[in-house]
């Protein structure tokens, strides 16, 4: 049973025709691991947080609109598709049963495989937004699918690790090598304007400190810095998200507060300044309003 301090919580929106999650992907303590898109997969999503994983998506069948970042993709045939955690992402299903695998491997994974991250490196699949997404010819499918099988069924194996790390790398290399690149649309001028608001709200968020606070806070201020019209910022967000401006900046705000309680040794003090309240009482009533836990309850219980 999920509970208010789950934070693995998916937030239910009504961005396209169905219901679209803000999907904050998560896969407990491991490392790395391989899902089946039949069995775990999400029909809509809009993922506009940093990650704290890579994400390697094959798709073989449900049809879909895929952005990554201010470049749309209408993915009807088979595709590969490499996605850095930086990456403001979205999906929208179309049509079709979903089919394929994705694999999520953690930031901290690279730094402890030095042949991997040389992989990552070298070529250019999560750093070219141009080179990320690849379709896959109809003869080379056959082998991309016995790829994610054997990774998919290698995580029940002892030495399961090691194997599909060696599959991973393997999978990039042939990835690489097809260089079948589509070429992307724009994404449009309203998703340019949410493409900016979720780059600038991440830019705000990823640089807290207690020595120098959060700038932005207000949908006015994130409007003014777009040079948008608070309304119309609002209208466009509640159009394509299901939810307006203050309601994004207070759940990445939340987001970020809970990690500076459960990854820092800052006071309360300290973290109640730098997420941009005059006194510590006004940031235990927002944190415990909006979570039901005071953020001293959070830290000890989390």
């Amino acid at each position: 049973m999920k509970t208010s301090l789950d934070l693995k919580e998916i937030d239910i929106l009504r961005g396209f025709p169905d219901l679209t999650p803000i999907y904050r992907e998560s896969h407990d303590s491991k490392q790395i691991k391989v899902f089946n898109r039949e069995i775990e997969d999400c029909r809509n999503y809009l993922s506009a947080n940093r990650r704290e994983f890579y994400k390697i998506l094959m798709i073989t069948g449900g049809d879909g609109i895929f952005t990554l970042g201010l470049n749309k993709y209408h993915i009807d045939k088979p595709t590969i598709i490499f996605i850095h955690p930086n990456e403001i992402i979205s999906w929208q299903k179309t049509s079709g049963e979903s089919a394929g695998y994705y694999l999520l491997f953690k930031r901290d994974f690279i730094h402890h495989n030095p042949v991997l991250k040389a992989t990552i490196e070298r070529l250019p699949l999560f750093n070219e937004k141009g080179k990320s997404v690849i379709c896959i010819d109809e003869n080379d499918l056959p082998g991309f699918i016995r790829l994610w099988e054997s990774m998919y069924n290698e995580q029940a194996n002892q030495f399961g690790h090691e194997a599909i790390l060696a599959y991973m790398q393997l999978l990039m290399i042939d990835s690489a090598r097809m260089s079948k690149f589509p070429i992307p649309e724009s994404t449009g001028e309203e998703y340019d304007h949410i493409h900016r608001f979720f780059e600038l709200l991440e830019k705000e968020m990823s640089g807290i400190n207690y020595t120098n606070p959060i700038r932005l806070r207000t949908a006015l201020e994130f409007a003014d810095c777009l040079k948008l019209h608070p309304n119309y910022l609002n209208r466009v967000l509640k159009k394509r998200t299901g939810q307006n401006v203050s309601t994004h900046i207070k759940g990445r705000l939340l987001d970020e507060c809970k990690a500076l309680l459960l990854q820092t040794t800052w006071t309360l003090e300290q973290i109640s300044y730098a997420v941009g309240f005059s006194d510590q009482p006004n940031f235990n009533f927002f944190f415990k309003k909006n979570t039901g836990f005071t953020p001293n309850e959070f830290r000890k219980t989390t």
